[in-house]
């Protein structure tokens, strides 16, 4: 039970860590927070000029989802620990106790937690998400359509139902936190991954 509960813990903790905001403090560029769509994570960063900054940032968030959840199964958890210690993973980078409680969408640190749980179904997702944004050359489309097909990714390829109801919620939650963007999407001024503004 304490190591369940402390595996839990360490995930969130490690999730609210904004590789976002850290790598662009350190490559001196701007706070991510307070330019383009005001989202720490990459592909805002990416609008920043800096391809590396946002692939390091990329990287960083993926390995929050990937790194508790492959230690929580390396321990000998239980498929309902290790689906909690993933959606605290993707919580932490949500609301990011370091950040006030205010981080980003979610969608590399997911990536991490599917590639963690299934390889397979994180190849599939991460397939589906570049397939679309080559097609639509925009981030959110791609993120919105991925998220929705995780749970059935996860259903039928791994069949566990406690890793299915955590794809389903993380599905639910990606969607909530790009309500902007499907406004956005709706209004026609979404803009696209190479945009600046």
């Amino acid at each position: 039970m304490i190591l369940s509960v402390s595996l839990v813990l360490l995930a969130y903790l490690l999730g609210s860590i904004s590789s976002a905001v850290v790598v662009s403090r350190i490559m001196g560029l701007p706070d991510p927070r307070t330019m383009g769509s005001g989202n720490p994570g990459a592909t805002n960063v990416l609008r920043t000029g800096s391809k590396k900054a946002a692939a390091i940032t990329l990287l960083g968030d993926a390995l929050k989802g990937l790194v508790p959840v492959l230690l929580a199964s390396a321990l000998g958890a239980s498929t309902t620990v290790i689906a909690l210690v993933a959606v605290a993973a993707f919580l932490g980078h949500l609301y990011p106790v370091f950040f006030g409680f205010k981080g980003g969408k979610g969608v590399a640190t997911a990536l991490g937690v599917f590639l963690a749980v299934s390889f397979p179904v994180g190849l599939m997702l991460g397939a589906s998400w570049a397939l679309i944004a080559y097609i639509t050359k925009i981030s959110s489309i791609s993120a919105l359509i991925a998220a929705c097909l995780s749970p059935f990714y996860i259903y039928f390829v791994v069949g566990e139902t406690a890793y299915t109801l955590m794809a389903i919620f993380l599905s639910v939650l990606l969607v909530y936190r790009h309500r902007r963007n499907i406004r956005d999407l709706l209004s026609g001024k979404e803009g696209k991954i190479s945009d600046k503004g």
